[in-house]
């Protein structure tokens, strides 16, 4: 099984994120982790999509292109939890878009956390990141 975690980061937290998620599904998938613009070229035999940004992550999304077939997907993104200008439900719009695509959800959105807006990432974060990454490809396979 082939899967792609596609993301956007401005500051380097969401990149590290997206690699901690891509080694959680080293365990059942091969693996690429790649920023959102590459990802569309990379679609073409994958099974399950993982998009993740920074708290505007739908607006990464526009880059990817409707599913070529059945492609399962997921997405996440990273914020700061006392920000209240930043939306910290990013995700699940994300996670919407992904589904007006054609996409088929596989878990809900996840959320992961930075100490300010330029990182780094709060404690925790990347091993978190890796366990959702495990359970991802856990409950992609239960629902496949």
């Amino acid at each position: 099984m082939r899967a792609v975690v596609a993301y956007e980061s401005i500051f380097g937290s969401t990149r590290a994120v997206a690699e901690a998620v891509g080694e959680g599904l080293r365990h059942r998938f091969l693996v690429l982790v790649a920023e959102v613009s590459h990802a569309p070229a990379a679609l073409v035999g994958v099974d399950l999509l993982v998009a993740g940004g920074p708290a505007h992550v739908p607006e990464c999304l526009r880059a990817l292109p409707e599913p070529p077939g059945e492609v399962a997907a997921a997405a996440f993104h990273t914020a700061v939890r006392t920000t209240a200008w930043l939306p910290d439900r990013a995700a699940e719009p994300a996670a919407r878009r992904l589904e007006s695509l054609g996409y088929r959800l596989v878990v809900k959105p996840e959320h992961f956390y930075v100490t300010e807006v330029d990182g780094p990432l709060e404690d925790g974060e990347i091993e978190r990141a890796r366990a959702w990454g495990i359970g991802l490809a856990d409950a992609y396979v239960v629902r496949s």
